[in-house]
C-alpha cells in the first residue's frame, strides 16, 4: 500500500493505494463503500486489459480533523482501475441506460487456479460487475480535493 505526494500547494494528501493481495483489496473495498458513480464513467479497455471507474467516495480513512473532532461528511473524486482484466460481465444493469447512477457496496475477490480469479463489484439494487483477472492488480487514486457531501450526511453501517 502506498501514498502519493501531496497536492501542489500541500493542502491535502491525495490517496493512492495499490492492491496485489486479498488483504489489500479489503482496505480498498472499505474505502470505496457507498461510493457513487455514473454508469457512463465506467470504461472497459480490452486492448489495455483495463477496467476503470470514476467515482465519488466518502473519505472513510480520515474521520477526524486536526483538532481531533469528527470531520464533516466529505467526498473525494477517485479513479479505481483494475489491470490484467481478461473479461468483463455484468448482471442487473441496463447498458442502454446511460444516465444511471450506481452505488458501489463492496469489492470481492474469488481466487482461481494459478493466480487468476474473479473480482466482483457489488452494486446497490442487485447490480453486479464481474471481472475475470489474470492477476490481482488494482489501484485507487484520488483525483480531486475533498468536498462537502451535498447531503451533509454519512451513511451508517451496523457494527
Amino acid at each position: 500500500m502506498t501514498e502519493d505526494a501531496s497536492f501542489a500547494d500541500g493542502d491535502e494528501r491525495p490517496l493512492r493505494l495499490i492492491a496485489h493481495e486479498a488483504a489489500d483489496l479489503g482496505v480498498i473495498s472499505a474505502l470505496v463503500q457507498d461510493a457513487i458513480l455514473p454508469a457512463s464513467e465506467m470504461v472497459w479497455q480490452p486492448r489495455q486489459r483495463r477496467f476503470a471507474l470514476l467515482l465519488n467516495r466518502f473519505r472513510w480513512e480520515d474521520p477526524l480533523n486536526a483538532n481531533g473532532r469528527r470531520r464533516r461528511a466529505e467526498r473525494v473524486q477517485s479513479v479505481l482501475h483494475f489491470d490484467d482484466v481478461v473479461k468483463v460481465r455484468s448482471q442487473g444493469l441496463d447498458p442502454a441506460q446511460k444516465d444511471l447512477v450506481l452505488s458501489l457496496l463492496a469489492l470481492d475477490f474469488t481466487p482461481g487456479a494459478d493466480g487468476t480469479g474473479t473480482l466482483t463489484l457489488t452494486l446497490a439494487g442487485d447490480g453486479v460487475i464481474a471481472l475475470d483477472l489474470e492477476a490481482l492488480n488494482i489501484t485507487l487514486q484520488d483525483v480531486s480535493r475533498p468536498y462537502r457531501a451535498p447531503s451533509g450526511k454519512v451513511p451508517r453501517h451496523a457494527d
